[in-house]
């Protein structure tokens, strides 16, 4: 069953459905449903659906490069996320943990709950132009139906044992598994410094949904190789190309 949504931002609210969702009524109509690549990729959403305008018509698409910055006392972000059960859904442009009620993101006074966390390859934002081989999103929603992703790099390195229990158990094009005897540490996830760049942005997917508040992590996490090419073995690439920034500032923490 899908999390409820806030009535005070029924545009941001039934965007997030959609996505969380995996376009469900796209996936049933093979000619509208989208992609990253070919006629029906991030190049055309827009074309796909009336739903979709957003995707070319918006001023503050996600993802961006984030460059340049100015430096400000930004509110630190405080995660109160408690272990879960492992529950992955494949839904056919990623795959998503789905977290239940319970885990939190407080920010400059605002509390958000977590929704779901998903991966991308390559990753959507760069960095000074730098992409990533990966990268994680981290969707919250609050009470009144905003949302806000924390962004996560990932760089090669090192075998990260906290992120086994995923990618032991990645599961198959429209494939929902539940490892009852396996939790996830959601908290082990995190890198250990927690300075941030602040944006005002999107969803990735279609429909492209505005009013997204992004943080991305300043410092990035290692996965091996292995880990990642067990993930590119079911999505070579998954990522919405970069989009134009406009007027936007980008706030990086001190």
């Amino acid at each position: 069953m899908p999390p409820s949504f806030g009535l005070k931002c029924p545009a941001i609210a039934v965007g997030l459905l959609a996505f969380l969702l995996g376009s469900v009524a796209q996936a049933n109509a093979p000619g509208l449903h989208w992609r990253y690549t070919g006629p029906h990729g991030a190049a055309h959403w827009a074309q796909l659906e009336p739903s979709f305008e957003t995707c070319s018509q918006g001023q503050r698409q996600s993802p961006i490069n984030i460059q340049p910055t100015v430096k400000e006392s930004l509110p630190a972000l405080d995660f109160a996320y408690s272990p879960i059960a492992l529950n992955l859904t494949n839904n056919r442009h990623t795959v998503q943990v789905q977290a239940p009620l319970g885990s939190q993101l407080s920010v400059g006074g605002k509390s958000y709950s977590l929704v779901q966390l998903h991966f991308h390859t390559p990753s959507e934002n760069t960095i000074q132009g730098r992409r990533y081989p990966m990268e994680v999103h981290w969707v919250h929603e609050s009470a009144a139906g905003e949302l806000a992703i924390v962004a996560l790099m990932v760089q090669t390195g090192r075998h990260h044992a906290a992120f086994d229990p995923i990618f032991a158990h990645l599961p198959r094009p429209d494939e929902k598994i539940t490892v009852e005897s396996q939790s996830l540490d959601l908290a082990a996830l995190l890198p250990s410094r927690r300075g941030y760049y602040a944006f005002d942005g999107s969803l990735t997917t279609p429909p492209c949904t505005e009013g997204v508040r992004w943080m991305v992590l300043q410092q990035p996490v290692q996965l091996s190789t292995k880990q990642i090419q067990a993930f590119r073995r079911l999505f070579p690439l998954n990522a919405r190309p970069v989009q134009a920034r406009h007027e936007r500032t980008i706030r990086a923490s001190l």
